[in-house]
């Protein structure tokens, strides 16, 4: 009589199966550093959506229409929300990301800072203005000892358009009793070389400073990484 041997279909391995790793457990295991791009986009993404897809999917989506994700976190919300599956929310947490880069990006211009370079005016605007895509006009307020008083954006828009008139540029200045002020603008193109309009204006802002005693230290022009002086420059 012979005894039939059953054996089960299949057998019990030591060996795990692969399981794919997803950018969150990446992270855990080897830190931010090892994750790509897309991986990284796709943690601050959070979830899916039936209209793009899974995280990471709508990640490369991102990329592969704005090409890299500085120029992901300098797009409008309209257009972030234009991508399927975006949408609004995911939208405003891409915008409020390329801010919070961009501030610990720049260095602090606090009230009391004192101001030696138009190097120091960079360190703090290059990182704010390097990817605004219209030109705006600032005013640094400063005490006898060149320390900071305050800052504010007079205009936003090209300075043509704009029309940076000395009385405004100068208000803040006369209602803050600053000792004198350093004007900076941003020029989109990433190129801080003065235009002939950028000249006139820094003449008339000088000429301006003079007559109500708040002199203007500088005009610096950032552009990118690079800036232009005019108190450099003469």
């Amino acid at each position: 009589m012979s005894i039939a041997c059953g054996f089960p279909r299949s057998l019990p391995s030591d060996s795990k199966s692969p399981i794919r790793e997803g950018p969150r457990e990446r992270l855990e295991l080897s830190g931010a550093e090892a994750l790509s791009e897309t991986e990284l986009l796709a943690l601050v993404l959070g979830t899916g959506h039936r209209a793009g897809g899974d995280a990471t999917a709508m990640a490369g989506r991102l990329l592969e229409r704005f090409g890299s994700v500085q120029r992901i976190v300098v797009a409008s919300a309209a257009e972030l929300a234009s991508i399927p599956g975006v949408g609004r929310a995911r939208a405003a947490t891409l915008t409020a990301l390329g801010e919070i880069s961009r501030r610990l990006a720049a260095t602090r211009l606090e009230r009391g800072v004192q101001i030696r370079s138009p190097r120091d005016v960079h360190a703090h605007f290059g990182p704010l203005l390097a990817a605004e895509k219209k030109e705006r006009f600032y005013a640094i307020l400063l005490d006898s000892k060149n320390r900071v008083l305050g800052n504010l954006r007079i205009s936003e828009g090209s300075l043509g358009a704009s029309l940076v008139h000395p009385r405004e540029a100068f208000r803040p200045a006369i209602r803050e009793s600053a000792a004198a002020v350093i004007f900076l603008h941003n020029h989109p193109s990433g190129d801080p070389l003065p235009s002939a309009e950028d000249r006139q204006i820094t003449g008339r802002l000088r000429e301006a400073g003079e007559l109500l005693g708040i002199p203007m230290l500088d005009h610096v022009i950032v552009g990118g990484e690079e800036y232009y002086s005019f108190a450099d420059a003469t």
